[in-house]
């Protein structure tokens, strides 16, 4: 009886496990893909480029013809009268209608120019937030390998301190060995034990931020390494860039218009200047056209039926108490304070690259060299095991040699992500990446 109760239990507990789906597994461009194409933030830039464009509608319509009507009914009382004829009926219906044709409005043109550097800058923006949500999606990416090469490298240790604990705990039984060896290789398994644990949780906190970033309805796992291209010329060539950009995508420094942030500086600071260059046209009249015919029925004694006006305006603006001149020298400062954030990315951009590239190679002679110490550690491992099996050495020298292995293939881990990092964060410092 009490085996079928066991067994009801263990089928109620496995249940829920067995319904949760399979997380699913992307590879690397599949989820960078899926993030640029899928994050709510990509759908607010969407939506900032619509309302760039709504707003560009909205000014443009300034600068053209406009017609308006209206239908208006009066009722009066009493009556007047100029002998036996009604001067003014007691009810009419006075229908009229306006055209308004702007004849000269140089600031409503400068306006709707703006409005529509605005809208590339808006395009610009979305692209640069795209790029973001693709580095992130990337990091989160490798962040999984990583945090799996360490759990791989833990979990060779956890097996390699059950081994030597098995063993401890049979030369315990068996009378030939201590408890203190066993208690030792006992607290070394536990040690490993808690490690795993924290290593998963770890690759689960990994996976669970993935799945956010590709606007999944659970965590995604990664399927495979990515392999990142780095161009000869990018870990070869020179950081140095024009203080301004301008140069041209395949001339000296041509990466630096690649970068999603520069192009998006670099179009602010064009509509900047647009604005500060559309300054003087604040102090031009504008010209303005107005036709309106008007219907009033019933006519009245001294009112025609039918009837229109026409009118030419013309408005110049003499003195504004320094209003002109102070948007000017705002626009100025705003011209200013964005072409010195450009020439902070700029520098920014030459430094990541500079350091990216020195990174790469860097963490190249690291990983060669971590590498070399993992294999030694494990060789080590493996002759201290056969020297105690021999009684040639105690269990203190087995676990300090297991230790050892663990620490360096877990820096042998850390060392490849580093590695993966660097060749990523290049790629995106000379705007290679997303592609």
């Amino acid at each position: 009886m009490r085996s079928r109760w066991s067994l009801a239990l263990c089928l109620l507990a496995a249940a829920p496990a067995a319904a949760q789906p399979a997380m699913e597994r992307l590879t690397f461009d599949a989820a960078v893909e899926r993030a640029v194409t899928r994050h709510p933030t990509i759908e607010q830039a969407a939506a900032g480029i619509l309302r760039a464009q709504a707003v560009l509608q909205q000014v443009g319509s300034a600068s053209f013809p406009s017609v308006d009507a209206t239908v208006q009914s009066t009722t009066i009382g009493p009556v007047p009268e100029f002998g036996a004829e009604t001067i003014v009926p007691r009810t009419q219906v006075n229908a009229a209608a306006s055209l308004v044709v702007p004849l000269l409005v140089p600031v409503r043109w400068a306006e709707r120019a703006q409005a529509r550097d605005q809208v590339f800058v808006a395009e610009r923006g979305a692209a640069d937030v795209r790029c973001q949500i693709a580095v992130a999606a990337a990091q989160a990416y490798l962040a999984i390998i990583a945090e799996r090469r360490v759990l791989e490298s833990i979990t060779r240790a956890r097996d390699t301190a059950r081994a030597h604990f098995e063993y401890a705990q049979q030369r315990l039984e068996g009378g030939v060995g201590s408890r203190l060896n066993a208690l030792r290789a006992q607290q070394e398994l536990s040690g490993d034990e808690a490690r795993v644990e924290v290593t998963l949780l770890a690759v689960r906190r990994a996976q669970e931020a993935l799945g956010v970033l590709i606007a999944g309805e659970g965590p995604a796992d990664a399927a495979g390494e990515p392999a990142f291209d780095i161009p000869a010329e990018l870990l070869g060539a020179e950081a140095a860039t024009p203080e301004v950009s301008g140069a041209a995508p395949g001339g000296s420094g041509g990466w630096l218009l690649e970068r999603a942030d520069v192009r998006l500086l670099n179009a602010q600071v064009s509509a900047a200047e647009r604005v500060l260059s559309d300054a003087w046209k604040n102090y031009l009249p504008e010209v303005s056209g107005f036709v309106g015919p008007k219907v009033l029925t019933p006519s009245g004694l001294f009112a025609p039926a039918r009837s229109w006006s026409a009118a030419v305006l013309f408005s110049v603006p003499v003195f504004d108490a320094g209003g002109r001149r102070g948007i000017t020298r705002e626009r100025r400062a705003l011209l200013d304070t964005v072409r010195a954030e450009r020439s902070l990315i700029e520098r920014r951009a030459r430094a990541e690259v500079r350091i990216a590239g020195e990174a790469i190679r860097s963490n190249e002679r690291a990983l060669a060299q971590a590498r070399a110490a993992a294999e030694q550690a494990n060789e080590v491992v493996r002759i201290t095991d056969v020297a105690f099996r021999a009684g040639a050495m105690t269990n203190i020298e087995v676990i300090d040699a297991q230790r050892r292995a663990r620490d360096t293939e877990t820096a042998a881990a850390v060392a490849e992500h580093e590695l993966r990092r660097a060749r990523l964060e290049l790629l995106v410092a000379a705007g290679r990446f997303p592609g």
